[in-house]
């Protein structure tokens, strides 16, 4: 009967060997899988401000220079020139230089923008926010694929034997929004001010 006992608990001992480094490399998976987590949480953290700053400075020295060729517009359309004045040279120069205004304000923003680029900025954003809420989702996907591996492994036979003679191992907990709110992605909506 002792024999037996010492059989059944060499076997067990024997079978839990078979994996025994599989828990340790299984606990390890998970914990970088959860720096992966930090990581991205530091992306969006570091990218989503300096995002906004940059667009927010592109939208602005855009209104800048609209604004500069809107003025130029309406100061050119204050001087008016009618038939009977196309014989006046002083009234013919002052035209000319409203005009030449407007000219000068859309050479300006031409070669500073060739294409307006607040649009695209805000599109760029757009863009890297879902991107960057992507990589969130997936890195807590993976740490929370990983920790159910784990933990599977930890209560499942043979490996539940040495992973708790051996390394005493534990379960990790998965990852859950416990910040209220934590289930919404950060709004932007006010990060630009009013722009209305």
């Amino acid at each position: 009967m002792n024999y037996r006992a010492v059989l059944v608990m060499m076997s067990a001992v024997a079978l839990s060997a078979c994996g025994i480094n599989s828990v340790p490399t299984a606990e390890e998976n998970a914990k970088a899988k959860w720096a992966d987590v930090q990581n991205q949480y530091q992306r969006r953290s570091d990218l989503i401000p300096n995002l906004v700053a940059t667009v927010k400075a592109a939208g602005a020295q855009e209104k800048a220079i609209l604004t500069e060729v809107t003025q130029a517009r309406a100061s050119a359309n204050q001087v008016q020139v009618s038939a009977n004045d196309l014989t006046d040279p002083n009234k013919m120069a002052a035209y000319q230089r409203a005009q030449a205004g407007v000219t000068l304000s859309l050479q300006r923003l031409q070669e500073a923008y060739p294409e307006l680029k607040s649009q695209g900025n805000y599109t760029t954003l757009m863009s890297q926010l879902e991107g960057t809420e992507n990589r969130v989702t997936i890195a807590r996907t993976d740490y929370n694929s990983a920790v159910q591996a784990y933990n599977t492994r930890i209560r499942t036979f043979p490996d539940a034997i040495g992973a708790k003679i051996f390394y005493g191992a534990k379960p990790l907990t998965p990852f859950e929004a416990t910040t209220p709110g934590a289930d919404k992605a950060p709004s932007v909506a006010n990060a630009f001010g009013n722009n209305s």
